[in-house]
């Protein structure tokens, strides 16, 4: 988690809370040490946030304190909300995570727009304890620039293992597929997610190539073609 994201976690949690949180609670929520929470509150006491107390006994946040509005009118708070809502059909934890925490930040300005539902169905989520490589690996890699190694299981039940660098990732309704060129294929290939039954970084990186492979992927018109062509 990025320090400004634990720093408004713990306004958020002190701003919540009824009585004195103290520190070692703050750390088992936001999964750190109690000495970086120590820090993390000082550095909101510097920039004068109403945070009282002290270690050893608690913090609170003085009454009345909120935080500043975002220049966001209804209907796009609702926008977002169904937006943020819908990450939960992806499959993808991590963007869940972080689609819960700004949702969190809209309910902390505005009231929720939790009258709009978004039904949850989808693709399964990526949880690593049944096997599923995580989709924020892919993502990283497609920030990075960095080849993958997979092995991977196609719709026949063929298990091949390759060598790929990523370059995007297309979320529909029931699965995620990783586009990326196959240096097996010669070529650009999709791949879903779930029948991806291992995937490594490779120590080999594909710098300043990522941008101009999606180009050409995009060229080819590969968005009307998104089967399972591994």
């Amino acid at each position: 988690m990025r320090r400004s994201t634990r720093l408004f976690e713990i306004i958020q949690i002190l701003r919540a809370a009824s009585a004195p949180v103290t520190a070692e609670t703050l750390a088992a929520k936001l999964e750190v040490s109690v000495r970086t929470v120590y820090r993390d509150i000082a550095a909101l006491q510097a920039q004068r946030t109403p945070i009282e107390g002290e270690a050893g006994i608690g913090y609170l946040m003085r009454r009345g304190y909120d935080l500043p509005p975002l220049n966001f009118d209804a209907e796009e708070v609702e926008a977002l909300w169904v937006g943020l809502s819908m990450l939960a059909r992806t499959g993808d934890s991590t963007l869940q995570q972080a689609a819960d925490r700004v949702c969190r930040k809209i309910e902390a300005l505005r009231a929720p727009a939790d009258w709009l539902q978004v039904a949850p169905w989808g693709a399964p989520v990526d949880d690593p304890a049944k096997g599923c490589v995580p989709v924020v690996t892919y993502r990283e890699a497609i920030r990075a620039e960095q080849k993958l190694r997979i092995a991977y299981v196609n719709s026949r039940g063929e298990r091949t293992e390759r060598v790929v660098r990523p370059v995007a990732l297309i979320y529909h309704i029931e699965c995620t597929m990783l586009a990326a060129w196959c240096e097996l294929r010669g070529g650009f290939r999709h791949f879903r997610t779930d029948r991806v039954w291992s995937c490594d970084p490779v120590p080999e990186h594909f710098h300043g190539q990522g941008q101009p492979l999606r180009a050409i992927w995009q060229e080819q018109d590969m968005w009307e073609d998104t089967a399972d062509t591994a």
